[in-house]
């Protein structure tokens, strides 16, 4: 079980009860997850038979985990910062160097990954989710009977940040997820063995690789014939360059085989 999970707003929550002299209060102690009830005092609080402090400092944008002896930011900084981030819907997003992963701004990144999955209908098939960030995508795959998925993920960091993160889906049961460049691995991966593809990349800038002809064909080469691909694309640099990356996802897909058409913040296309 991932231990409690603080944001500021939780924390205000407690030290309001606690000023009120309340004895308990029912908030949530896994973003959002569930409710659960905490004994509040002056100086800790009570939740399963074990004390917590108050922290001395919650900032906002930031969830705090219990470590065994204190409350530490879900964040690491091994090459870059990267951090997990509440949002008004509970599921939280997260951020490298700043950098938003996941869209927050007028839906939930869970119930973005709904509607996104919806579109290769899942049940029965064998996925291939090459990018896992937080496992969102392969959290509905196994929400709608998804016989297996494959789920890539190169940063560690990120792996660490799910095993924190309540929403994050479980290991196994269907799901297999391994520390590994997708762009790296997919040429060891059998021809014509997935019946659809979840593609969600960093932006071009940081990860050109997986917007290349090359990665591209390789997508067209594991996936089964009439298999479904969704790739995210987001509309980065459109407003500042003038860049038209959806476009040029689409020409090279085409190129490797794929009939695709725009769907939203990304590319859905069939092989």
């Amino acid at each position: 079980m991932i231990g409690p999970l603080l944001t500021r707003k939780v924390h205000e929550t407690l030290r309001a009860a606690a000023r009120a002299g309340a004895p308990a209060v029912e908030c949530s102690l896994d973003l959002d997850r569930s409710t659960t009830t905490v004994e509040v005092g002056v100086a800790e609080w009570v939740w399963q038979g074990q004390r917590f402090p108050y922290l001395e400092s919650c900032k906002d944008r930031t969830i705090y985990h219990w470590d065994g002896e204190s409350f530490q930011p879900v964040a690491r900084f091994t090459t870059s910062l990267i951090k997990l981030v509440p949002t008004e819907w509970g599921p939280p997003t997260f951020e490298v160097d700043g950098i938003k992963m996941l869209p927050t701004a007028h839906v939930s990144p869970y119930a973005d990954a709904e509607r996104k999955v919806g579109l290769i209908q899942p049940r029965g098939k064998v996925i291939l989710d090459t990018c896992g960030g937080l496992g969102y995508f392969a959290a509905w795959c196994l929400l709608g009977q998804a016989t297996r998925v494959l789920s890539y993920e190169k940063t560690a960091d990120v792996i660490w940040l799910r095993s924190l993160n309540p929403w994050s889906p479980e290991i196994g049961s269907g799901l297999t997820l391994t520390h590994g460049d997708i762009a790296e691995q997919i040429g060891s991966l059998p021809s014509d063995s997935f019946d659809a593809i979840l593609h969600d990349p960093p932006r071009f800038g940081i990860a050109g690789e997986l917007y290349s002809q090359a990665f591209y064909d390789q997508l067209a080469r594991v996936l089964k014939r009439k298999g479904k691909l969704f790739h995210y694309t987001g509309a980065p640099n459109k407003l500042t360059s003038g860049r038209d990356v959806a476009g040029e996802v689409m020409k090279r897909l085409r190129h490797a085989g794929f009939v695709a058409q725009l769907n939203g913040d990304g590319v859905l296309a069939v092989k």
